[in-house]
């Protein structure tokens, strides 16, 4: 089976989706489509703009999506997913991709979601650090035993695990997982703590958000971040992409579903090749490649 995956925050670069623009009339009817949406010109920022602008919460989520949901559409009849996974914001792009929402819909829930994420990093001061060389028990154990709070937010391949908290929380959580043998445990350069009981202000704006969306049934499966496993019922969709926000992103966990239901061929449709690299953390046996248009 196909399944096609789609990158979350961080695979974002400058010039990003300009090969799109250029090569397709139909990238262009969706990229002046989404300038008008958003209400600025995000593709000026997308093909021309500094990596620092690109870094902007309210720009990168946008503009990730933007690049996986067009290539998606420019793609045509050779678009045939069985079944679609994404990592954090790019569950909102796979839902696109498998007919759950509209292409409009999916973008003004990623810039609602991008806005409501700022502003609760800007309320309380938070960080997130990634955990390189130990078993996922020792980190959610050690987690928990740190004063304050700190998480376990993505599961991203074995072995590499990425927390999620108060600043001095992760900041001895880093500490104490060195001395139990971490090879590294670094502090991340993001702006707060995503997939952390830190985010709920941004869950509850979110929520109010999704539940007024129509959700249609999808084509295919959606294997979501929270459950790691195979979803098709829209209301489940909705309740499980709302939880997202302050839950782990299971992404080891959903990899291994989607072989498990009969994933053999996975496609990573967006920018960068981040998913393709854990992919041959997570099983090497299993082909991964990128999307690409002629």
């Amino acid at each position: 089976m196909k399944a096609y995956i789609f990158p979350g925050q961080g695979a974002q670069f400058t010039g990003m989706g300009l090969d799109l623009y250029e090569k397709s009339p139909l990238a262009q009817e969706y990229f002046e489509k989404a300038n008008d949406i958003l209400g600025f010109s995000i593709t000026d920022i997308m093909f021309e703009g500094t990596a620092e602008q690109l870094k902007e919460t309210k720009v990168t989520q946008p503009a990730i999506f933007l690049h996986s949901v067009i290539l998606a559409k420019v793609l045509g009849d050779s678009f045939q997913p069985e079944m679609v996974a994404g990592h954090s914001l790019g569950e909102l792009s796979a839902l696109v991709a498998n007919g759950v929402l509209s292409f409009e819909d999916g973008l003004k829930l990623v810039s609602k979601r991008a806005l409501a994420m700022q502003k609760a990093c800007e309320t309380q001061p938070s960080t997130m650090a990634a955990v390189l060389g130990l078993d996922d028990n020792v980190v959610e154990e050690t987690c928990a035993e740190i004063d304050g709070v700190v998480v376990a937010a993505n599961y991203n391949c074995p072995g590499q695990l990425v927390i999620s908290g108060e600043i001095e929380a992760v900041e001895k959580a880093c500490e104490v997982l060195t001395e139990k043998g971490a090879r590294r445990a670094l502090l991340l350069p993001v702006g707060g703590a995503f997939h952390s009981p830190l985010m709920e202000p941004a869950r509850e704006e979110l929520a109010a958000a999704i539940k007024a969306t129509e959700f249609s049934e999808p084509t295919c499966a959606v294997y979501q971040n929270v459950v790691a496993k195979a979803v098709t019922n829209p209301d489940e969709i909705k309740e499980n992409l709302i939880a997202q926000l302050t839950g782990p992103v299971k992404w080891t966990q959903c990899v291994q579903a989607m072989i498990a239901d009969g994933g053999t061929e996975f496609i990573e449709v967006g920018p960068g090749k981040v998913l393709q690299g854990l992919m041959r953390k997570i099983d090497r046996s299993v082909a991964a490649g990128g999307a690409n248009i002629a």
